[in-house]
């Protein structure tokens, strides 16, 4: 986003100099570092520094095209969506198995949301899945398969908000958007000192990322910025150095830049409770059930459990234990943790076996243990299971 000029009044007399132009945030600004914020309609000798970096150390990723090639919007789309609150490390294992099952938008909107979900499984932040299924139909169905071109018409789809359509807008078709994920906050906060505490800084970083990107090699120009923020301009220890912008950031000579972002102090969650019982029948069958389609993990398999609670009593868990005949339950020892986005998880974990013939119950299914594996266990439900020795 272009901040606009005030138009300047000239007398009629005597012709006005025009004021040198302030990038937002001034007074934050070192004094060894005044950048002019560039107009898009020329490259500065800051993005040309930038790409020339990124053409000699781009990092070879499974989802970026090489130099020269172009970028495929389906893998560029799929990897950001992924990319969201997780490592590339991370990543790059599951986005080479779901390619391989869902080798295109149109594959992936026929593919029933089970197998979305299964395929899923372990990445975390599970509405990321349901909506990747839900914009690849939208796509399909509205686009003839063909992602739109447009930050605009890129956002109107189910999933992708104004990061994600900057991306794939600048990344899969060149176009001049500014894309800020975490890494670009980190490199913009620095080179132009932002003392606003995030996550109020966040306009005025995205406002001076715009002002940077160059009309020519947008998509490259985000990338590189991206690249600079996980190898170069990293949360500790900066390697300044070696970054193609050292001379011009205001953090690097202020001797600070580890303290860029500013960030407000992060409450922490109140911490949440709760049992959960895995049942095995004798013939190797965990009993499960999937979780409403809304809300948290929503459509993901789970083994029952209590609720979830400030005020959970552990005393009292069994009571909210399945009603199988013949099930005799044992606590496992310990508790099993888990951290979500808003709030910390402990639960007990008790276990008990039933015979082979035991029926399930509303609402519930027998799995084989053999194909747990298949299933779309959230974390939080790998964990219990290991936990509970059953695998």
């Amino acid at each position: 986003m272009r901040r606009k000029r005030k138009p300047v009044s000239k007398p009629a007399s005597k012709p006005a100099s025009k004021p040198a132009r302030k990038p937002a945030n001034r007074a934050a600004i070192g004094p060894a570092c005044k950048p002019a914020a560039p107009e898009r309609s020329a490259q500065s000798p800051q993005s040309s520094a930038l790409l020339a970096w990124y053409d000699r150390h781009r990092r070879r990723l499974p989802w970026r095209a090489a130099a020269g090639e172009r970028a495929d919007p389906y893998r560029v789309w799929l990897s950001e969506i992924m990319l969201q609150q997780t490592t590339v490390k991370a990543v790059a294992p599951y986005y080479a198995r779901f390619l391989t099952r869902f080798p295109s938008v149109e594959r992936l909107a026929r593919a029933p949301l089970d197998d979305v979900l299964r395929a899923w499984a372990g990445l975390g932040y599970y509405a990321r899945a349901r909506n990747l299924h839900a914009c690849a139909q939208a796509v399909t169905a509205r686009h003839g398969g063909r992602f739109p071109d447009s930050e605009a018409a890129l956002a109107d789809l189910p999933g992708i908000g104004p990061y994600t359509a900057a991306a794939i807008a600048a990344i899969a078709f060149d176009r001049p958007a500014a894309p800020v994920d975490g890494n670009v906050e980190r490199v913009i906060a620095r080179l132009f000192a932002v003392e606003d505490l995030m996550p109020s800084a966040k306009p005025t970083i995205r406002a001076l990322a715009a002002e940077l990107t160059p009309a020519r090699r947008p998509g490259d120009f985000a990338q590189a910025m991206m690249d600079l923020g996980a190898t170069l301009c990293t949360p500790k220890k900066p390697a300044c150095a070696l970054c193609p912008w050292r001379e011009p950031c205001a953090a690097r000579a202020r001797g600070d830049a580890e303290t860029f972002p500013r960030k407000a102090e992060k409450r922490a969650g109140r911490l949440r409770r709760g049992a959960a019982f895995v049942v095995v029948r004798a013939d190797g069958r965990l009993l499960v059930r999937t979780r409403p389609a809304k809300g948290l993990l929503g459509g993901m398999t789970e083994v029952p459990t209590s609720d979830w609670t400030h005020d959970f009593d552990a005393a009292d868990a069994l009571a909210a234990a399945p009603r199988l005949a013949g099930a005799r339950w044992r606590r496992v020892p310990g508790v099993v943790t888990h951290v979500f986005t808003h709030f910390p998880l402990e639960l007990t974990v008790h276990t008990a076996r039933v015979g082979a013939s035991a029926k399930p119950l509303a609402g519930t299914r027998w799995v084989a243990l053999a194909d747990i594996a298949d299933e779309a266990l959230p974390n939080v439900m790998r964990k219990v299971v290991a936990h509970a020795g059953v695998v």
